[in-house]
């Protein structure tokens, strides 16, 4: 996927006026597709995870957050994605030790190490496949524009920093869909960093939505002050990841951005290995990024690991009470 455009977040401008017909276009075709879904009901509750525009926003640690909050609850749940980025088309269980990036996508392989992982372009089959399997609730990464499976709880997550960019739609803008539209199905959105940008609390309370705070916490950073690195990341917004670098106290002496889910050739990384070890330093990435290096070259490069810390946790967990009823499903 291309990097995002600078105009994107930007008051709209020239560009985004010469695009704004294809963004109602797009709107158009996307508003059919829903009005022509028929969303299936299954057996157990369904949580989806999403958010209204492309690129990154946090959410797999979202998704890995929630999936861990039901385990603790005694709950087998499991997640569903599409699996983008991956050839297979599923339903499959994710297995990390058969399956590359190429084969699921990279994001399915981060969370088939918190939960049984399933990928499905069609998610009612993949959710039938997880509930034969065992899964007492399904969690979708992924899942707010993706009306085949009906879904008990809608989250949202947004970039605090960026909120909804310049309010338009794909190609004009990074919305997948008008703001309205997208908050009328959501139950709870989630800022993601300070919330910089006024239209998230604006757009939630014409919509009638509570908003909570979150942020991404490094995990296991403390050994990194003071370490020379160079970072390289292939995510919506690199620059969040090489800003967490530097508040670890990591030296960076160099970065380098790539399109998100970049598929890393070995070219490429023997020239960022060349680059680093003049530099003296250590070649650092994220944790997407690094599911997708073939294994030798995941021995040579470190891996920032980020968690999901809410700002109140008993607004989640209110969210999920109404759901489980506060009770614990034993498997």
């Amino acid at each position: 996927m291309p990097r995002a455009p600078d105009f994107w977040y930007q008051p709209p401008g020239l560009y985004a006026a010469l695009l704004a017909p294809f963004g109602y276009l797009w709107q158009a075709v996307s508003a059919g597709k829903q009005r022509r879904s028929a969303p299936v009901k299954v057996s157990v509750p369904v949580i989806s995870v999403g958010n209204l525009t492309v690129g990154g926003t946090g959410k797999t640690p979202v998704v890995q957050a929630i999936l861990a909050r039901l385990q603790a609850r005694g709950i087998q749940a499991h997640a569903l994605s599409r699996g983008y980025g991956g050839r297979l088309a599923g339903p499959v269980l994710v297995d990390p030790l058969r399956h590359g990036s190429d084969d699921v996508g990279d994001e399915p392989l981060l969370l088939a190490d918190r939960a049984p992982t399933w990928i499905a372009r069609d998610r009612a089959a993949g959710a039938r496949m997880a509930i034969a399997s065992g899964a007492q609730a399904l969690v979708l990464d992924d899942g707010h524009q993706n009306l085949a499976l009906a879904y008990d709880l809608a989250l949202v997550v947004v970039d605090g920093a960026v909120g909804f960019g310049n309010g338009r739609i794909i190609p004009a803008g990074p919305l997948r869909e008008s703001v309205p539209d997208g908050l009328a199905r959501t139950d709870l959105i989630i800022a993601m960093g300070a919330i910089q940008s006024e239209d998230v609390r604006v757009a939630a309370a014409q919509a009638a939505v509570p908003v909570t705070g979150a942020s991404l916490i490094p995990v296991g950073a403390e050994g990194m002050a003071g370490l020379k690195a160079l970072a390289f990341a292939g995510i919506g917004r690199p620059d969040k990841f090489f800003d967490t670098l530097r508040q670890a106290g990591v030296l960076l002496v160099g970065t380098q951005s790539f399109p998100d889910h970049h598929p890393y050739h070995a070219g490429e990384l023997k020239t960022l290995a060349a680059r680093a070890q003049a530099l003296g330093a250590m070649l650092i990435t994220t944790q997407k990024d690094w599911v997708r290096l073939e294994q030798p070259w995941r021995i040579q490069v470190a891996c920032l690991m980020i968690s999901a810390q809410f700002e109140d946790d008993a607004v989640l967990d209110h969210a999920l009470d109404r759901l489980f009823s506060g009770a614990s499903m034993q498997a």
